[in-house]
């Protein structure tokens, strides 16, 4: 079996159903059975998370391994890079003088790459922004035909905190904490 490395969420009907690894959420939503659709959220970008919940524990955590190699550890990956590592090797184009630069630097290209996505990732427009994605991402696959929910995405990208509340004052309540969880960091 493999181990899941981001956690998730299951919604149903408006209603939270299911949190943990991606294993687990899968478990508990197939043994809730299908007569009311459920959706699995990655709690790490708000993005919908498609598993196959027939069949046995087994089967199931094969198939997350088989099609969500990256959400979890011990699924097969790639040969190149440093897979233990969780380094996954992809080719990127750069201009020559880019590479002369990368190059020169300690540590060699790849290292410095990794330095330099990090410390982007990091600044407060960037998490600002990611933040605004995942909440994005997650209202518009729960919330599309809540009242107020385009008002709310005006003001989560206008920077309003308290307008977005306001306008998801009357979603479920499980709903409006996870949009909330999601947008926190959009207000710095």
């Amino acid at each position: 079996m493999t181990s899941d490395t981001r956690h998730y969420c299951a919604f149903r009907a408006g209603h939270e159903v299911a949190r943990g690894r991606l294993f687990e959420v899968a478990l508990r939503v197939r043994d809730l059975g299908s007569e009311v659709p459920s959706q699995i959220f990655d709690l790490g970008d708000g993005r919908l998370v498609d598993v196959l919940l027939e069949g046995t524990d087994e089967s199931i955590s094969q198939w997350i391994a088989e099609h969500h190699p990256h959400r979890v550890q011990g699924a097969s990956q790639r040969s190149r890079g440093r897979p233990r590592l969780g380094v996954v090797g992809r080719e990127i184009t750069l201009l020559p003088r880019q590479w002369d630069w990368l190059n020169s630097q300690p540590g060699g290209a790849s290292a410095n790459l990794r330095r330099l996505v990090d410390e982007a990732a990091k600044r407060p427009a960037a998490l600002r922004d990611a933040a605004r994605d995942a909440t994005f991402r997650f209202l518009n696959a729960l919330a599309g035909d809540y009242p107020g929910f385009e008002e709310s995405l005006r003001a989560l990208y206008g920077g309003d905190r308290e307008a977005f509340s306001a306008h998801a004052a009357a979603w479920p309540d499980d709903v409006r904490r996870q949009a909330a969880a999601f947008a926190d960091a959009a207000w710095s």
